[in-house]
């Protein structure tokens, strides 16, 4: 049976937003992430643990998190970073074809629903050049169904233009977080056969072999598991 730590209001991890027994800090690594990622955020977004955009920012020390309603006018001043080329990340843009230092790149990417980002879209669009990457496969997000095939959460788009850069290293630490995150996370909505599914695919089963045997002994022990 699915289970959910915001329903319930149970209580979590002040750091990885999980309940203590899935608690995965122990495996967190920050990723030092030449480029300047910032996130902008829905509010409808903000209160949920599942969040890649949460996650964006425990990840990456650097990462700016900034919230958007409508009715409260963004400031570019606080957003934008001078002397830096601001990419804004979007199925929509002009495919990936400039070569650009990742020390000399922003990244501004939009974290909600696909109508809540068209909405922070058009808010922000004047302000950097709207930038769509080549993204293909299949999503690894399964705390969410994406709304379509091609469709990918905030982290993973963020993971393709890592890798569209050459940045491998910190394509695959950040990876091993996403993915920790995203098997933590079924585990803690008693989703056991996704969980293990979603394991036998996952960096997470041999980078990090000392949690998940722990959160193995936390299963055993679960009998709702």
């Amino acid at each position: 049976m699915s289970r959910s730590v915001v329903t319930k209001g149970s209580p979590r991890c002040e750091r990885c937003q999980l309940p203590p027994r899935w608690c995965i800090c122990g495996g967190f690594r920050a990723v030092d992430c030449p480029l300047k990622v910032d996130v902008l955020m829905h509010h409808m977004e903000a209160f949920r643990p599942s969040s890649t955009g949460h996650l964006i920012r425990r990840v990456i020390p650097t990462a700016g998190l900034h919230l958007y309603r409508r009715e409260r006018p963004l400031d570019p001043t606080a957003i934008i970073q001078r002397g830096k080329a601001l990419w804004i990340l979007h199925p929509l843009g002009e495919p990936l074809h400039a070569a650009v230092p990742p020390a000399d790149l922003q990244v501004l990417l939009l974290d909600g629903t696909w109508r809540q980002a068209g909405e922070m879209m058009r808010a922000v669009e004047p302000w950097g050049r709207k930038v769509a990457l080549p993204m293909t496969g299949a999503s690894r997000y399964w705390l969410r169904t994406q709304a379509g095939e091609g469709k990918f959460c905030t982290i993973e788009a963020l993971l393709f233009l890592l890798a569209a850069l050459g940045l491998t290293r910190e394509h695959e630490e950040l990876r091993l977080q996403f993915e920790l995150h995203v098997y933590a996370g079924l585990w803690a909505r008693g989703a056991k056969a996704k969980a293990l599914e979603y394991l036998a695919e996952s960096p997470v089963r041999t980078a990090l072999p000392g949690l998940v045997a722990d959160l193995a002994r936390h299963r055993a022990r679960d009998p709702g598991a």
